[in-house]
């Protein structure tokens, strides 16, 4: 059975682009996307093809009509999502087909990682690999027989022709597929009890690092190859590691990748902000969509960079993030939006990739009229800055010091041209087609920039990155989180629909623990514990003892999956446990710290294997390597101490704090009504406490 329905399986992977439609003005079809707040479903409300959203009306149709379910998966910036709309999904023979034969489901990847989790395994396990749009068709209760990525027309249409026939004449093979298939996915990437002793060594730590060093590309830094993603939690496992372990070679890694991203195409020269991931090995030409959550995690590795190295081009990098997102990304209630796409329409108009983005070196001279050879110098628009028929994609190959060394200038006067340089640029810009704006809100990405404007706020110490942060964190608690106790995951246009994941739970919890400890207003710290605790309550495995991706509440789908492998964005099991330990020490609460460490303890033996798959799990795995410092301070000036204790990097502590007296087991009875003073402890045993931050540092270690 299995390699009968290979034969009917023809499946073109493509990475996945993006890509702006003209909007019609009169449309012949309308369908049950048209109640959706999606932008990507929006986009399909007018295909011939009658989809539906997921949910529970429309799971209980199929069942009720017996038709195999079609589900198609996609998001807003996805190319190829788009082309096989375009060519399947907009054409009306194929619709016919769709409609007669199956109960046909479109799903925003971003707003359902349930539903995409689901089937993107099942699409795994049959071909090997997958991507977007990701199309499975399902038995009328949801269990996957078959699917694929990118369809061309003709092969789609056959593809769908033979299933149906499938269905009607031999409907025992599908369901024999079935069976199979749904055992497969439900048992793939569970993690079991692990019953050996907890054992983290420095040694072991140290062993990971050199295996991952094969993977590196010492000359541009990144993993060797193309294309290269800017995984911003590996380099933060590295830069700690690298600090903590005295470990030269692999902090000059990680500044030289750092920095080779900062001077590439993959980060916008002219506007701010990076771009998915780079084509190439030297991070020169980007796939140009632009993603909260890839610039939310860039922001805190950049922040956390500087206040590590003090380099100026790791600040001058996270500020231009900040100003991209508050140009582009948020809204006026302090939320953040999703994605920009990729492409849109040229001055022919037509759709070109990254025609937002690049220049000719005519219009650029027309622009640039005065000291044109010095910003032509500056940005490469010359053979190394070239991309294709003549277009450039400004990038930079020295620091400001090397460059105006050679050209005679001054930094400050370099400066003032490169503000200037920018403005025209900008301006100049915002003539073009705007790349399309995904405008949904996901609760976990914005999270992941509310911890990057915290992490900025206290690197820089900027009073408008804290207002930011605050105001996004009101956002999610007053919208976003519920009278029970759970979260939703999406809102846009004053509606929140969604039930939240782990995801959402983690990140949360995560954000507002690290709004604590920039603000010291307890009620970020409450807030997050509350959050775990209802994960603690609705997404834990006893067996197991980790969690599953979807709550219990949450109905429809065949099984529950468990995330436990760090990617793009780290691993929701990952951060839960990280955050348990936080909240263990701040707590006092044993059950979370022996929860967090069963945890690591489960996936470790897996994790040893491929640093690069957990590397935020290996954040908590050193944090149970040597002393992990408990800060707390209390009293008038505590802030004040806060900030000069932020200005060090100082990665295996956490930080309570208070200007009064305070209940939080970290600060009972430390109050002294005329004095401000710090305690250093570990595992609650305190050293004695002084009231000079100078001299509270001198009392931690930052090695292992």
């Amino acid at each position: 059975m299995y390699k009968y329905l290979l034969l009917i399986l023809t499946i073109t992977f493509f990475s996945c682009k993006s890509q702006t439609k003209t909007e019609m003005k009169e449309h012949k079809f309308t369908n049950d996307l048209i109640k959706e707040t999606s932008p990507y479903l929006l986009q399909h409300a007018h295909n011939p093809v009658n989809w539906h959203a997921w949910n529970e009306e429309t799971l209980a149709l199929a069942k009720k009509e017996n038709k195999l379910i079609l589900i198609s998966i996609g998001y807003a910036a996805c190319h190829w999502c788009h082309v096989m709309e375009h060519e399947s999904f907009e054409d009306e023979f194929t619709a016919d087909i769709m409609n007669k034969n199956f109960i046909c489901i479109k799903v925003d990847r971003e707003e359902r990682p349930d539903v995409d989790q689901i089937y993107m395994n099942a699409v795994q396990l049959m071909t090997g690999r997958g991507g977007w749009p990701l199309n499975c068709i399902a038995m009328p209760d949801g269990r996957p027989v078959w699917g694929g990525t990118y369809f061309p027309k003709n092969n789609w249409i056959n593809a769908l022709k033979q299933i149906a026939e499938l269905y009607k004449k031999e409907p025992q093979k599908l369901e024999e597929q079935a069976k199979k298939l749904t055992e497969g996915v439900k048992y793939d990437g569970l993690i079991s009890f692990n019953t050996d002793k907890p054992v983290f060594t420095k040694e072991g730590l140290k062993q990971v690092v050199l295996n991952w060093e094969d993977y590196m590309d010492l000359k541009m830094g990144g993993r060797n190859g193309s294309p290269k993603f800017p995984i911003p939690n590996n380099f933060q496992f590295l830069l700690r590691y690298a600090i903590q372990a005295n470990d030269k070679k692999i902090l000059d890694y990680v500044n030289l990748s750092l920095t080779k991203m900062a001077y590439g195409g993959i980060n916008d020269q002219v506007g701010g902000g990076f771009a998915r991931y780079s084509t190439d090995e030297r991070w020169h030409i980007p796939h140009f969509e632009k993603m909260l959550y890839d610039n939310g995690q860039l922001l805190s590795l950049y922040a956390n960079a500087y206040t590590a190295t003090k380099n100026k081009l790791y600040k001058e990098t996270a500020y231009q993030i900040t100003q991209f997102i508050e140009r582009e990304l948020m809204n006026d209630v302090g939320a953040f939006y999703s994605s920009l796409d990729a492409d849109s329409n040229n001055t022919q108009g037509k759709l070109e990739e990254g025609a937002f983005y690049v220049w000719t070196k005519e219009e650029l001279q027309k622009l640039i009229t005065q000291d044109y050879q010095l910003f032509a110098d500056f940005y490469n628009v010359n053979a190394n800055g070239e991309w294709e028929n003549g277009k450039y994609n400004l990038i930079r190959t020295q620091s400001k010091d090397a460059f105006c060394k050679e050209q005679h200038i001054s930094v400050e006067t370099l400066n003032k041209k490169i503000k200037q340089w920018k403005k025209t640029l900008l301006h100049e810009r915002e003539k073009r087609e705007r790349p399309r704006l995904d405008d949904k809100t996901l609760t976990s990405w914005n999270a992941l920039m509310l911890k990057g404007y915290v992490n900025a706020y206290i690197a820089f110490k900027d009073k408008h990155f804290l207002d930011i942060a605050i105001k996004n964190a009101h956002f999610i608690e007053k919208l976003q989180l519920k009278g029970d106790g759970s979260l939703y995951r999406n809102y846009k246009n004053g509606k929140s629909s969604i039930t939240a994941y782990l995801e959402d739970y983690a990140t949360v919890a995560d954000a507002f623990i690290n709004l604590y400890e920039a603000t010291l207003d307890e009620k970020w710290l409450k807030t997050a514990k509350k959050l775990t605790d209802y994960s603690l309550d609705h997404f834990f495995d006893d067996k197991s003892r980790m969690f599953f991706f979807t709550s219990d509440t949450q109905k429809g789908l065949i099984t529950r999956k468990m995330d436990t492998d760090d990617n793009v964005i780290p691993s929701s099991n990952s951060i839960t446990a990280l955050n348990l330990f936080k909240l263990g020490h701040y707590f006092s609460n044993g059950t979370y710290l022996a929860t967090s460490q069963t945890m690591l303890n489960n996936v470790k033996n897996k994790a040893m294997r491929y640093g690069a798959g957990a590397s935020n799990w290996f954040i908590l795995y050193a944090n149970f390597i040597g002393n992990f410092y408990e800060v707390a301070i209390v009293g008038k000036d505590a802030k004040q101490k806060l900030q000069e204790i932020n200005s060090s990097y100082l990665p295996n502590k956490l930080i309570a704090g208070s200007l009064s007296e305070s209940t939080l087991p970290l600060l009972q009875n430390r109050y002294f009504k005329d004095d401000t003073m710090i305690f250093i402890c570990v595992d609650g045993a305190c050293q004695m406490p002084t009231n000079e931050s100078k001299k509270a540092m001198e009392l931690m270690k930052i090695g292992f």
